[in-house]
């Protein structure tokens, strides 16, 4: 190390401090080596930087503590009380929510780097989720980071007198500071490895096409997420042009930037409703998503998908998977399942294509026996996340590049059994952090610790060589399925492919 990085051990405290050009930060130590929480990656983006792109991060004099979490970004409250209760965000006040936690086995040593992006449709979720904790991967050699990034109107909005996706660029941001300073921490900045879940997942995809963030990472990892869920900018300015005439103010950077944060995010969540609804034509192309990436020419060039197949990111290794019922957690927690009728399944699907009749006969000539309900998570599942993952593994089979596929099967005895294997369901078994209670209510107390052994030695492995120990995704599109046993499988996704064939996401 050099002198402006130097790593001191106090013993007797249990703490570590690490110097940076930044400055210095003490961490404490853990049952598997250390960790360093609320480190700032960037400036705060506070004031006129509300919405900039993000800065540079304040250098500091003396030590700076990190044995604590760091603040949250500002975030809109969730829109469902019930997923709220069963994966709850965390709220913590400060200033500068551009901060990332990290976990490392030895600050002296030289390990693979995991950079896991949080979920939570791009308008909730913190990296500092308990669920999240890195020790497990500390302690199976990988030095583990789980960052915050801007999120929702600060993030994503797309504004005439701001830079384009922000929230991108913050993600970006802490791949650079990584880049420059994880050595300091123990980390290989040659041997990065970005990975998440949901819309960090979609995340995770896109950043495979942005041209700035070329070279920062190694190897990637998509959970439940693909590369469509992107804006194009008429559609973006759609969703401007909305949240100013919610608030009654211009839809640029100027005026949001008076907007009181409650004030913006009452005036969020009624935009989302507004267009998402599926009651005023005029949004007819607003089915899930509100805030999300925009193809804006420039940060982010062209579609991800498209970018993949003509071989962006090809020297990336790839691990990618889906969960097998995905939209099980949006039905049966929140009592949808008993609400859902034949009528309200066809108004539901009439809104993701054309013909939802036809479309609705394919999926009952397939699942015969299967309810409303469960026809319902079927195709809300496909369209959201399996089909799409599907289309990445085709784009990047085309580009030439093979990838590795998984599909998470385990089903939870958890409300009267009618989960599935659903969305979220698999992160504590990534992290291997089952005994947290974030999300213990959707698996039970019982949930299998072997599967999460397995999943994540998986994860570990692949963040280590590039390879998670089952065959590539070739052209008998083998996947493992992993379940209380794990199995290679060939082509889970053929039914959703077929379905879905020729229609845009």
């Amino acid at each position: 190390m050099s002198e402006a990085e130097t790593a001191v051990v106090d013993e007797a405290a249990e703490t570590r401090v690490v110097s940076i050009a930044q400055g210095a930060f003490r961490g404490a130590r853990t049952g598997s080596g250390w960790a360093f929480k609320g480190v700032p990656y960037a400036a705060p983006p506070v004031g006129e930087a509300r919405f900039d792109a993000p800065r540079p991060p304040v250098p500091h004099q003396g030590i700076a503590d990190a044995t604590d979490w760091g603040p949250t970004v500002s975030t809109p409250p969730q829109r469902s009380a019930v997923i709220d209760a069963l994966l709850p965000d965390p709220h913590r006040d400060g200033e500068n929510g551009l901060n990332l936690n990290l976990w490392s086995p030895d600050p002296e040593g030289s390990a693979p780097v995991l950079v896991f992006i949080h979920g939570g449709g791009f308008a909730t979720g913190a990296g500092s989720t308990t669920a999240f904790d890195g020790s497990a991967f500390a302690r199976d050699g990988v030095l583990a980071v789980t960052i915050n990034y801007r999120l929702a109107v600060e993030g994503f909005a797309l504004l005439p007198d701001a830079h384009a996706n922000r929230g991108l660029r913050d993600q970006v941001a802490a791949l650079e500071w990584i880049r420059d300073n994880i050595a300091a921490f123990g980390g290989d900045p040659l041997r990065v490895t970005i990975a998440g879940e949901s819309a960090g997942a979609m995340a995770v995809c896109t950043l495979l096409a942005v041209p700035s963030a070329r070279g920062l990472f190694h190897r990637a990892i998509s959970q439940s997420g693909s590369g469509h869920h992107v804006h194009t900018r008429a559609r973006a300015e759609t969703v401007a042009a909305e949240l100013g005439v919610e608030l009654g103010v211009e839809a640029n950077a100027l005026a949001l930037t008076k907007v009181p944060v409650a004030e913006l995010h009452t005036a969020t969540n009624a935009v989302i409703t507004r267009l998402t609804s599926g009651q005023d034509p005029r949004f007819a192309e607003f089915r899930r998503l509100v805030f999300q990436p925009v193809v804006d020419g420039d940060f982010l060039p062209e579609h991800p998908v498209d970018a993949i197949a003509a071989g962006a990111a090809a020297d990336v290794d790839l691990l990618i998977g889906v969960n097998a019922e995905e939209y099980g957690l949006f039905v049966a927690p929140t009592g949808l399942a008993d609400a859902m009728t034949a009528q309200v399944l066809t108004a539901t699907t009439a809104r993701l294509c054309e013909n939802p009749g036809a479309m609705l006969a394919t999926y009952h000539e397939q699942l015969p026996e299967a309810t409303p309900a469960e026809l319902f998570v079927a195709v809300q599942s496909d369209w959201f996340c399996i089909a799409p993952t599907d289309r990445l593994l085709e784009a990047r089979q085309a580009a030439g590049k093979a990838s590795y596929a998984y599909q998470f099967a385990w089903r939870p005895t958890t409300f009267d059994g009618r989960l599935g294997a659903c969305h979220t369901l698999e992160v504590p078994f990534v992290f291997d952090t089952l005994d947290d209670p974030w999300g213990i209510e959707l698996r039970g107390a019982g949930a299998p610790r072997e599967l999460a052994t397995r999943m994540h030695g998986a994860w570990v492995a692949f963040v280590a060589t590039g390879e998670p120990g089952w065959p590539a995704y070739g052209e008998d599109r083998t996947f493992c399925r992993l379940d209380v046993t794990d199995s290679l499988v060939q082509d889970p996704l053929a039914f959703a492919r077929r379905a879905w064939q020729g229609i845009a996401f």
